[in-house]
């Protein structure tokens, strides 16, 4: 099995999602079987946001660019990037929540493997995914308490990563989630560690399923 792990916390060595999506491909590489492990550091190694140049790379835009060596380098970026989604069967995605969202260097990420022709495609019916089969385990990291409580619409964060594959065609997707990092450190050591006693259940559950 392909297991993409991208990892898109600033906050480095003390990022709590970091060290659950850490956890999880341990586990998942434990399993037994043969596996191929690909690792992004969306931070350490920053992919240009898009910009209508880039995007003029793999979709249409008005007043198509001169072609430069700089956007050649960015269309080879954008090809390799959704190459390398495409032919992975599970990823395992550190994304924390930053100002009720995803950081700005994951949102580059999807910006540059949501193309047309590729990993979806407009239908007279609507938009339908191409890139269907795969499983995805998100590590999750909040700073409050938003799950169950009266902030949840304020998740733009898991709400946004589910709609976002669900257009690409994926539904499996299971998340393991730490909340309340802000809160003291006693807090979000108890967080951390129920996240990490759940990896097991999230696991056996994308394992599980068939799509």
């Amino acid at each position: 099995m392909k297991i993409l792990h991208l990892d898109s916390s600033i906050n480095h060595e003390f990022s709590v999602t970091r060290q659950l999506s850490a956890e999880i491909v341990k586990q998942l590489m434990a399993t037994g079987q043969e596996h191929q492990l690909t690792y992004r550091d969306l931070v350490k190694d920053e992919i240009s946001h898009l910009t209508g140049e880039i995007a003029s790379g793999f979709r249409p835009v008005a007043g198509r660019p001169i072609a430069t060596a700089e956007l050649e380098s960015e269309r080879q970026l954008s090809d390799a990037l959704v190459s390398e989604f495409l032919e992975t069967e599970m990823i395992v995605l550190g994304a924390p929540m930053y100002n009720f969202s995803v950081s700005s260097q994951l949102k580059a990420w999807m910006d540059r493997i949501a193309q047309p022709g590729k990993t979806f495609s407009y239908t007279p019916t609507g938009p339908v995914g191409l890139a269907e089969g795969k499983k995805v385990i998100i590590a999750s990291a909040r700073g409050g308490f938003y799950s169950g409580t009266t902030l949840e619409n304020m998740d733009f964060q898991e709400q946004f990563l589910r709609k976002f594959l669900g257009f690409l065609g994926i539904s499996c997707v299971e998340i393991v989630r730490a909340e309340g990092a802000s809160k003291g450190e006693e807090v979000k050591l108890r967080e951390i560690s129920r996240a990490l006693s759940l990896i097991p259940r999230a696991i056996n559950a994308v394992s599980a399923a068939k799509e």
